[in-house]
């Protein structure tokens, strides 16, 4: 199945070194986006996308308009995008079913495109680094050292998080202090769903500590959040408020 890069189709399989040889722009691409200085996001906007988690949105949505998410050390944060309507998906994987986790990013933007707009669909890979234990490598192999610095003989990633902006299309590097509703409850399912604390514990952002020990608090809380915060096993809905803010929408309204 042929691959669009830059607007050539491109013949697969290919590895991820043998692609970057192929077209040296995506290498110069990687490295200005290493070289950027890291913006922090404001709540205003934004969807903040944790890990196994997937949004995705078109330009033509009035509250959201910017995708995002962070803490990507062993992970991969994929953008995928058309370009004749805009319509953008932005998904945090975490290897744990990747599988599954492909056809439903393309399947999701299928469901934004009008067949008879012309474009076509790019993707964009940010995250993974030289760890040790080799997790990141079996994602993307060779193309990791784009996104790898060493620091005393340990490896970290370059980039932890992007956002992009869902009108201009532009991808920058971000970190995010607001990451929407319910963040503990949606922590503690990536959590509860995964043997390990961390794939990487010597590269981990500063606050990973904090932020592990707050969702094991809310689990110890809520050991069977389904029954508790979610009564008549119904949905949690919220919305932007004229502030741009996440907002509660309470039950009938």
């Amino acid at each position: 199945m042929p691959l669009l890069v830059n607007g050539r189709r491109v013949r697969l399989p290919l590895s991820a070194a043998e692609l970057v040889r192929a077209h040296p722009p995506l290498e110069e691409r990687a490295r200005l986006l290493r070289g950027q200085s890291v913006q922090q996001v404001g709540p205003q906007g934004l969807l903040y996308v944790q890990q196994r988690e997937l949004a995705v949105t078109s330009p033509k949505d009035g509250s959201i308009s910017i995708l995002g998410s962070d803490d990507a050390t062993t992970c991969h944060i994929v953008v995928l995008r058309h370009t004749g309507n805009g319509a953008t998906c932005l998904t945090h994987c975490d290897g744990t079913d990747t599988k599954a986790e492909v056809p439903l990013i393309m399947s999701s933007i299928k469901s934004f495109s009008d067949h008879t707009q012309c474009g076509r669909l790019e993707v964009h890979l940010v995250g993974g680094f030289s760890d040790d234990r080799q997790l990141s490598q079996k994602l993307t192999h060779q193309l990791l050292k784009l996104n790898d610095r060493e620091e005393n003989e340990n490896h970290f990633p370059i980039i932890y998080g992007i956002a992009v902006n869902i009108k201009t299309a532009e991808i920058y590097r971000a970190s995010f202090h607001d990451r929407g509703p319910e963040e503990q409850l949606r922590a503690a399912r990536a959590l509860a769903g995964g043997p390990n604390l961390s794939t990487s514990p010597l590269a981990e952002p500063p606050h990973f500590v904090e932020h592990i020990r707050s969702t094991l608090m809310f689990l110890k809380k809520f050991p069977s959040p389904a029954n508790i915060l979610f009564p008549g096993n119904k949905a949690l809905l919220y919305k932007k408020n004229e502030d741009g803010l996440w907002e509660k929408i309470s039950p009938g309204s």
